[in-house]
């Protein structure tokens, strides 16, 4: 499985792209095979504050609902319309077209912390 070496990631398969204090968010490869076939997905936090591990979506896939839990805290600003569309881009581009959100980090210091793909590699070995 492909887990890039630029992302950090958490322990319930998000990753986190930092760019300045703009984060790019999705679930990763791991995620999405377990899922199955992304049906679905819903994101209903544009331009909420929250926490980090609050929930701020789901993927419906075939066989199972899954929440989305945030990495960081921070703002959403921004939520990817073509999965409204096309929510199987979560299956064929994970790290790509299939981002879910753009965020605004409130201490980039806390991406630091997350995962590296090596850690995260493991815990899904």
């Amino acid at each position: 499985m492909n887990f890039p070496e630029n992302l950090r990631y958490t322990k319930d398969h998000e990753w986190i792209l930092l760019e300045g204090n703009i984060a790019t968010i999705g679930v990763t490869e791991f995620a999405q095979r377990e899922l199955g076939d992304i049906v679905y997905v819903d994101i209903s936090a544009l331009g909420k504050a929250l926490a980090a591990e609050e929930v701020f979506g789901s993927v419906e896939a075939v066989k199972t609902v899954s929440d989305l839990f945030l990495p960081v805290a921070g703002t959403i600003t921004e939520v990817n319309k073509a999965l409204e569309a096309q929510p199987e881009l979560v299956n064929s581009d994970p790290y790509g077209a299939g981002w879910m959100v753009k965020m605004t980090v409130d201490n980039a210091d806390d991406v630091a912390a997350l995962l590296g793909s090596e850690a995260y590699s493991a815990t899904v070995a």
